[in-house]
């Protein structure tokens, strides 16, 4: 199959003028047919013509290019997969397409409320636990401060922690995925963790911390 391309360098179309409508209503029809029937240079078409869409509805949710991106990849892997299940009598092919967009979004959504909450109860067990002692009575509290201060973060600290605890990421890969700088990614880290261990402490019932 066709290699994808990123969405987000992809030039969109200009509208097209009215006069053109009725042509560009077949052409997508044609690109539709072609696509259904796994003709890859259709595949390709289908990208290029509205990649951009996919992505920039991604891009709006999820806050973050690089995840907009690889939910536009998800997005037409999915689509090509299960072109036999579009049916044009249903609806315009964009229409599908933007439909399994949407799921593909939430399911990045949830994802990443999976790995806050893992990075959150790691964090916690960091702060909380001593070698050779049982699990505090106190943890699962801690446990949901931290939930919830990872919650309270700007984004990028919270993908930052996300990255380090969930992905098991240095400081340097961390700097090399985000494309942030290596002081900034630090000190992000460093400000995140302090007011995290400075809520659960906070949170934690007098004489226990």
């Amino acid at each position: 199959m066709t290699a994808l391309l990123s969405p987000a360098g992809t030039v969109a179309a200009l509208p097209a003028p009215a006069g053109n409508r009725h042509e560009d209503r077949i052409e997508a029809e044609r690109l539709a047919a072609g696509f259904v029937r796994g003709d890859e240079d259709s595949f390709a078409l289908v990208y290029r013509r509205w990649g951009a869409l996919v992505y920039s509805l991604a891009a709006r949710s999820l806050g973050d290019a690089r995840e907009a991106e690889d939910v536009a990849q998800q997005t037409f892997l999915a689509a090509w997969r299960g072109r036999h299940g579009y049916h044009a009598v249903r609806g315009p092919l964009p229409g599908w397409l933007v439909g399994i967009a949407r799921r593909k979004i939430a399911d990045a959504h949830a994802a990443r409320s999976r790995r806050t909450e893992l990075a959150a109860a790691h964090a916690a067990r960091e702060g909380s636990d001593a070698p050779g002692t049982a699990e505090r009575p106190e943890a699962a509290l801690d446990r949901v401060l931290v939930t919830q201060e990872l919650r309270k973060l700007p984004p990028v600290q919270r993908r930052i922690l996300c990255l380090a605890f969930f992905d098991d990421l240095t400081h340097v890969q961390i700097a090399e995925r985000t494309g942030l700088p290596l002081g900034t990614v630090k000190s992000h880290a460093r400000r995140a963790i302090l007011r995290i261990r400075r809520s659960v402490a906070e949170g934690c019932p007098d004489g226990v911390a």
